[in-house]
């Protein structure tokens, strides 16, 4: 029942997000609070059972919860809200899964700080049948007609899910999330949604709430969803999540000797990045389907089977942005972001 709390009382509740043990999954629990809440200074820090998420031994389960960042609770409606948090030993020590301690360090270098690094991240995943882990709209045990029809495309035939990916983008909007718009993707069941421009950690923090909703919603349907970066072997694409980048130094004239300059340090650290850039990456990055064979680093303009892509406009105007597509749709937001910041601002090679 979904009810309005807001006339009958002052409290709230607030939904405590956290990354889980597999650095995939996602976890939640509420709490009551006696009254709104606009910044997480306000929040109490909580704990949880992190022997059950694969966190902490059973011996000494207790995980602390520090709080974040808050959104609107598009699922409660009212005052309430959603909040990320990440998660410490009772001593203070960011546990091993705890990715954004070290990004908070990075993007708050004053190095990193007065550079302003925007991110604009190609967020894609599949959608599944529940029960037989198939994709939405395909027959089960076979397949649909090859790819083409189905980018961007209208129509029962070739489009699959819209319901919940249109319910998904309303939600982000609502929970105050920098969402940019939405498609469909190439494979047939396969989605996109893009977050940005945010400026340094908060892409991290966006990335991750909007993926808890998309699985909140996804729950309501009864559907699965996937952010494996090949759900499909064969001659289907995969899923990435492009990530596009700007300093303010490349915002500005002049800005594409710089964006090229950082293209050349990210190249020289190419190993180091795929490393880090999300699992079974190597399915996916083959030099097939829009990608860049996992082994090589290479850009172009307007090139999109390169590792990275500069726009035309960029060229054109010797100013703006750069796009990443190397990493994996299950990339860790966090690392990602602050992965590229300090290769292209703080690394001297």
């Amino acid at each position: 029942v979904n009810l309005n709390l807001s006339e009958t009382t002052d409290k709230i509740i607030a939904e405590y997000i956290w990354v889980g043990g597999s650095g995939m999954d996602m976890r939640s629990k509420a709490r009551t609070l006696p009254g709104p809440v606009s910044d997480p200074s306000e929040l109490p820090k909580w704990n949880y059972d992190g022997s059950s998420t694969g966190q902490a031994p059973g011996e000494d389960s207790e995980v602390i919860l520090y709080p974040q960042a808050i959104f609107k609770d598009p699922f409660r409606g009212g005052n309430n809200i959603l909040v990320m948090c990440d998660a410490y030993t009772p001593a203070g020590e960011p546990i091993p899964t705890n990715k954004r301690h070290a990004a908070a360090k990075v993007f708050s270098h004053p190095d990193v700080v007065a550079e302003v690094p925007w991110y604009g991240i190609e967020q894609e995943y599949t959608l599944l049948q529940k029960d037989v882990k198939w994709p939405v709209g395909w027959p089960i045990g076979g397949f649909p007609g090859p790819q083409g029809p189905y980018y961007c495309s209208v129509g029962a035939d070739k489009s699959f899910g819209r319901d919940i990916v249109d319910a998904h983008y309303k939600a982000c909007l609502y929970a105050g999330i920098t969402i940019s718009g939405i498609n469909g993707e190439v494979m047939p069941g396969q989605w996109e949604f893009q977050v940005g421009p945010a400026v340094g950690i908060s892409a991290g923090d966006e990335i991750w709430v909007t993926r808890y909703i998309l699985e909140r919603i996804t729950e309501v349907a009864g559907v699965v969803v996937s952010f494996d970066p090949k759900p499909i072997p064969g001659d289907w694409n995969g899923a990435g999540a492009h990530c596009n980048y700007s300093t303010k130094s490349m915002r500005e004239d002049g800005g594409y000797e710089i964006i090229k300059k950082a293209i050349d340090k990210l190249g020289m650290r190419h190993k180091e990045h795929i490393a880090a850039y999300g699992e079974g990456n190597e399915r996916r990055l083959t030099g097939h389907h829009e990608t860049a064979d996992i082994n090589t680093s290479s850009w172009g303009v307007a090139n999109r089977g390169a590792s990275i892509r500069v726009g035309r406009d960029t060229e054109k105007e010797g100013k703006g942005y750069f796009e990443d597509r190397r990493p994996a749709s299950n990339m860790d937001p966090y690392i990602v972001t602050s992965m590229i910041a300090e290769t292209t601002i703080l690394w001297k090679p």
